[in-house]
């Protein structure tokens, strides 16, 4: 594309050129045919429109002078467009406050919607199209214009920037809107009021993700324009994210049906419900002409200010398609007295040449021809020049919704307050070389430019104008809607407006309730290449798809997504854990052995049992205390074993519900004492029982003075004191804490107690151990010493229950998890202290209670002597 333009410039080029030396002072090698429109001033201004959208060539040849394009397709939007550039001109020339001492004049030509034609125009205006223009011999002077407003496309202000800018002839865009021209250093000369499309990007980006259309098709057109607008949405959308391309796909410059039709079944079958259309009018046109036929409904589309509020395209065969369509249009604006002016609009009879534009308009409004006399022809109407503009219908007269010409006329408006301000200059303070000032008499257009810069004003509208460093004007858009009529007809509604924000994008406001949606639910569509992935999920991509196309993946265990289309799912706090759903955090659940749960009341039950039975044989042992097998078994011991293992089966309490901690610390404390106190006592009562049977063979009665009353307590407190002092160091040095573990479960918070210190704890069960091995082999050695009753073989049978116990219960606690494990440690307490209770005074008992004759001395003493 940029290899045909150079080449469609150097050809142009080559038109022109100066005569050399022996020709007369600046000769024109040769004058362009444009179509044109003059009015003489002390400073000319040029403009560039399109006046014609279709332009016809003959083949160039090399033997004679090639033939001028002829310009085809009248656009009386376009001529609108330079009428009000003469307006502002004359609107100018009388404001006594504006060039009060100058008078303005215009050069307007034609582009025909051709490069070579509007770069040929370009040409003209800086050069002239009359011979001798300048009276000094080496061409030097005022050129024929100072500047010039256009052009309209943005290639051909490309190509004429690139030339003209080299000379600093200021340029003022009012419909180029290519991002490319914001480079100032390439284009120094180029100025707009109309936004660039990086802006209008931005615009058309925001409409999109207000409302969530993240899978659109781009249509451009095969120029400049439509390549910048492409490279802009690709860079802005992997800027922003939010939306991706389906497609981008150029439409062809000229008419050609086969690549049109593959384009419209291109959108026909994607899944994109969004088609955004960055084309002039004319492609445009082609598109839809080709979407009507193939009957490609469903679409929402979304124009560029190229098309946003053509005329052309609001036909009644378009309307089912383009209905709803939203686009961004240029700035609306009030141009106060322009329906007046363009009323006199009239063939000027002294200049009826047929390159004028006004002939050409009037031609063509009232489908006559001015022709010379001798070329009459009795069939074809004539044009009088009486016809009246009020009496026909034209759009030349409807300024209800002026765009273009707004910016058109702030275009002049720029120019003129530059060109005043550089005027009142003040001798001695100006900008230029040795602070001089620009004279009226040899105005230069670089001169313009510096004051073109600093230009500030506000237009009768209430729209302030002033350019940026990249000679940008303040960007500003209206957001329009197409509405299709209940009579078939149509309308174009301002539905909201993009302004610049603080941050340099778009700032989008828009009323909803105003837009029409041609869609049987009257919604907005949904435009999308995968479906929004709902709370719970998170996006996967889909391998070699856009970031647009993707998978919803759930959420992993303990990590939410609460909101749709999310990229990440979020790990859950310490204490929480996933709902089933996977959108929420919710508190993990507790587990710890409680009094609440079947398992935590079956073992307190068994407790308090445990303890009410104890309570109830020392109630026995109290009121049988003067019996013989009270007495004979050392009574004090036995209340002291039956308070110990009341004790021992109240300390399980302390293992069930929430861990506190105090309990934690309590707990292993009152467990190991407990059992100390308890196996001190069998201890000592065994080795009482050994004393016993030994004084009562001759010569040992000595023995039973180390085994007196005090003996026994001095033992039992001494026993039991080391027990407290380990566990004093043990709380100490390393205190058990409550401790929240999820090592077992992810979902559950286990509260257990940490022991502090393994080693603490295993030397308070080895203490107890060895207490307890010490007794059941004692206790086993003394099993077959003569007596009715030995207490000796019931001490041994319930050391043996206590140690298979615990035996058991060190694998068993080791292997269980949380509150599992505090159960088989309770389990294990209340085990060995019902297989001690049982078995130490379950006999006692049945003899106290059922064998009352059993009860006595006799019957304890009197088989003695005989072996069992």
């Amino acid at each position: 594309m940029e290899a045909l333009l150079y080449t469609r410039f150097l050809v142009t080029l080559s038109f022109v050129s100066v005569a050399s030396s022996t020709d007369s002072p600046c000769s024109l090698r040769r004058r362009f045919r444009l179509n044109e429109m003059h009015e003489p001033g002390d400073v000319v201004l040029g403009g560039l429109f399109e006046v014609h959208y279709t332009s016809l060539f003959s083949n160039i040849t090399y033997t004679s002078e090639p033939e001028q394009p002829s310009c085809e397709g009248f656009d009386t939007l376009g001529f609108r467009d330079a009428m009000t550039m003469a307006f502002a001109v004359e609107e100018i020339n009388k404001n006594p406050d504006l060039l009060p001492n100058l008078t303005l004049g215009y050069s307007l030509y034609d582009n025909c919607g051709a490069l070579v034609i509007g770069f040929s125009g370009a040409l003209s205006l800086a050069s002239g199209q009359e011979e001798g223009i300048s009276p000094q011999e080496n061409c030097s002077g005022t050129p024929p214009i100072l500047a010039i407003v256009g052009d309209s496309y943005s290639t051909f202000s490309i190509a004429i920037a690139n030339v003209l800018g080299l000379f600093k002839i200021p340029i003022v865009s009012y419909f180029a809107t290519c991002s490319c021209l914001s480079d100032h250093r390439q284009f120094p000369s180029f100025f707009r009021t109309i936004p660039s499309d990086a802006f209008q990007v931005n615009a058309v980006i925001q409409i999109l993700k207000h409302f969530g259309w993240t899978w659109v098709g781009l249509l451009v057109t095969d120029d400049d324009y439509g390549f910048y607008v492409a490279q802009s949405f690709q860079s802005s959308l992997s800027q922003q994210g939010g939306a991706c391309l389906a497609y981008v796909e150029v439409l062809p410059w000229d008419s050609k049906p086969g690549e049109l039709k593959r384009i419209v079944n291109l959108i026909k079958t994607s899944m994109a419900r969004v088609v955004i259309v960055f084309a002039h009018e004319i492609h445009t046109f082609r598109l839809i002409e080709e979407v009507a036929e193939q009957n490609v409904t469903g679409q929402q589309w979304i124009a560029s200010e190229a098309w946003a509020s053509a005329a052309v395209l609001q036909i009644p065969r378009f309307i089912p398609f383009l209905g709803g369509t939203l686009g961004i249009a240029i700035r609306r604006g009030e141009i106060p007295g322009l329906r007046d002016f363009l009323l006199q609009t009239h063939p000027n009879k002294n200049n009826n040449y047929e390159t004028n534009l006004v002939r050409q308009f009037w031609e063509h409004t009232f489908q006559c021809k001015f022709k010379p006399a001798e070329e009459e022809e009795d069939d074809e109407a004539l044009c009088t020049g009486d016809e009246d503009l009020e009496q026909v219908e034209t759009e030349l007269l409807d300024v209800s919704n002026l765009r273009p010409e707004y910016n058109v006329y702030k275009a002049v408006y720029a120019l003129a307050h530059a060109l005043d301000e550089m005027l009142h200059c003040e001798p001695g303070k100006g900008p230029f070389v040795d602070r001089t000032c620009a004279a009226l008499q040899s105005l230069e257009p670089w001169q313009l430019l510096h004051y073109l810069q600093k230009v500030n004003f506000t237009t009768p509208f209430g729209d302030q104008v002033s350019f940026d460093e990249n000679g940008d004007a303040l960007p500003m858009y209206d957001v329009m809607n197409w509405v299709w009529l209940p009579d078939g007809g149509t309308k174009i509604q301002n539905v909201g407006e993009v302004k610049k924000s603080a941050f340099g994008r778009g700032e989008l406001v828009l009323n909803e309730n105003l837009i029409f949606w041609n869609f049987e639910s009257k919604q907005p569509p949904q435009s999308a290449c995968s479906e929004n992935c709902p709370p719970g999920t998170r996006m996967a991509r889909k391998k070699g798809q856009p970031v647009c196309c993707f998978d919803c993946i759930p959420c992993s265990d303990g990590k939410i997504s609460n909101g749709s289309n999310a990229r990440e799912c979020i790990s859950c706090p310490e204490d929480f854990w996933s709902s089933p759903q996977r959108d929420d955090c919710l508190p993990k659940e507790t587990e710890f052995l409680s009094y609440h749960e079947p398992l935590g009341i079956c073992l307190t039950t068994t407790s308090l049992l445990g303890t009410f039975i104890c309570a109830l044989v020392l109630g026995i042992f109290i009121y049988h205390r003067s019996t013989p097998i009270v007495r004979a078994n050392n009574s004090e011991l036995s209340f002291l074993l039956l308070v110990s293992l009341k004790l021992c089966f109240l300390c399980s309490l302390l293992f069930i519900g929430r861990p506190r901690l105090w309990t934690c610390q309590l707990r292993h404390a009152a467990f190991g004492i407990s059992f100390v106190l308890c196996v001190s006592c069998i201890l000592v009562k065994t080795m009482v029982v050994l004393a016993v049977f030994k004084a009562s063979k001759p010569g040992g009665g000595a023995s039973l003075k180390w085994f007196g009353p005090t003996q026994q307590r001095g033992t039992v407190f001494t026993l039991t004191c080391i027990q407290a002092a380990v566990c004093t160091v043990w709380i100490v040095s390393a205190s058990p804490m409550p401790h929240k573990n999820t090592q077992y479960h992810n979902d559950k918070i286990v509260y257990e107690c940490e022991v502090g210190s393994t080693f603490g704890f295993a030397v308070l069960l080895s203490y107890i151990g060895l207490l307890a091995f010490i007794s059941f082999v004692l206790a086993f050695l003394a099993r077959n010493l003569p007596d009715n009753f030995n207490e000796a073989k019931l001490i041994t049978f319930s050391m043996l229950i206590f140690c298979a116990v615990w035996v058991a219960f060190v694998p068993a606690y080791i292997n269980s998890p949380g509150r599992y494990a505090d159960a088989v440690e309770v389990f294990a307490i209340l085990a060995s202290s019902f297989g001690l209770l049982v078995a130490l005074f379950g006999p006692k008992c049945y003899i106290i209670l059922l064998r009352p004759e059993r009860n006595t001395k006799k019957a304890i003493m009197g088989r003695g002597i005989t072996t069992s």
